[in-house]
């Protein structure tokens, strides 16, 4: 990986159907792991983060504290990083253009801007979504370095707009110059296929929830480029506290914690070896 320009890596890993995995983390230590287990790339997770913090998911981030977790990933590992900042932390298109710069500055690999505004959770009005994904892509073009910008139709997910109002979205975002665009839990993969046909850039795939059943030949077939696991594998993490908590706590059983990988092999992961 080339340390100077991590966004010319990153941008290589974009290959419609043939997606690499965004692996998304959410400390140094994670993503030292997911690094040493054959991540290509590590993502940053607002939700992931800010459950660290104490915090629930859905702008609860400053962007002073989006950064500087993010700066912890990037020196963590030499493995490009791409920062999930949310609605690049103001409704204007010149703090989406700042956000941008920063991140940069940070030796981000590319961010993810999404279409929704805090903390009401509406969307965008499509004039405006679209003013913002042109200020983000002109205030990366403006940098010596590559970076990747992804734009997020989260209005699916949300359940603000349809899968019609998504692709419109996707497809006008990418024209004002995203590099890769996104529609989180569309209703199934065929909607996806059907973001990966009409888009002229690539495509990030979500896997989570329904969607974490779904194979990566699957997403190939789709014509996925990227695809991401958001919050899920911190989730996991999550579910393995709780289920042993519960049997401890109500039950006084101890036997989920025989489950739990040795200290050896996560040892040899943070230090790098394999």
């Amino acid at each position: 990986m080339s340390r100077h320009d991590p966004g010319r890596d990153f941008r290589a890993l974009h290959q419609p159907g043939n997606p690499f995995i965004l692996a998304n983390a959410w400390d140094a230590g994670s993503a030292r792991m997911l690094a040493g287990l054959g991540a290509q790339a590590i993502g940053t997770s607002s939700a992931a983060h800010a459950f660290t913090l104490g915090r629930p998911d859905g702008g609860t981030l400053t962007r002073d504290e989006a950064l500087a977790h993010a700066v912890d990933l990037v020196a963590a590992t030499p493995l490009p990083v791409s920062g999930d900042f949310e609605n690049g932390f103001g409704d204007g298109p010149e703090d989406c253009a700042e956000t941008v710069r920063l991140s940069i500055e940070a030796g981000l690999a590319g961010i993810s801007i999404e279409d929704t505004a805090f903390p009401s959770g509406k969307p965008y009005a499509f004039p405006d979504a679209v003013d913002r994904i042109r200020a983000a892509s002109a205030a990366a073009r403006a940098s010596a370095r590559d970076f990747v910008l992804c734009a997020r139709a989260d209005g699916v997910m949300t359940g603000q707009y349809d899968m019609e109002e998504a692709l419109r979205r996707c497809l006008a975002y990418a024209e004002a110059g995203a590099d890769c665009v996104y529609t989180p839990m569309p209703p199934d993969l065929s909607d996806i296929a059907r973001l990966c046909a009409a888009s002229p850039v690539p495509v990030n795939a979500l896997a989570a929830g329904r969607f974490a059943g779904v194979p990566r030949a699957d997403y190939a077939a789709a014509g996925v480029a990227r695809i991401s696991l958001g919050s899920a594998l911190a989730r996991a993490t999550h579910r393995v506290i709780h289920d042993a908590a519960m049997a401890m706590f109500n039950h006084g059983d101890f036997t989920p914690l025989t489950r739990g990988i040795s200290s050896d092999t996560v040892d040899a992961l943070l230090r790098g070896e394999d």
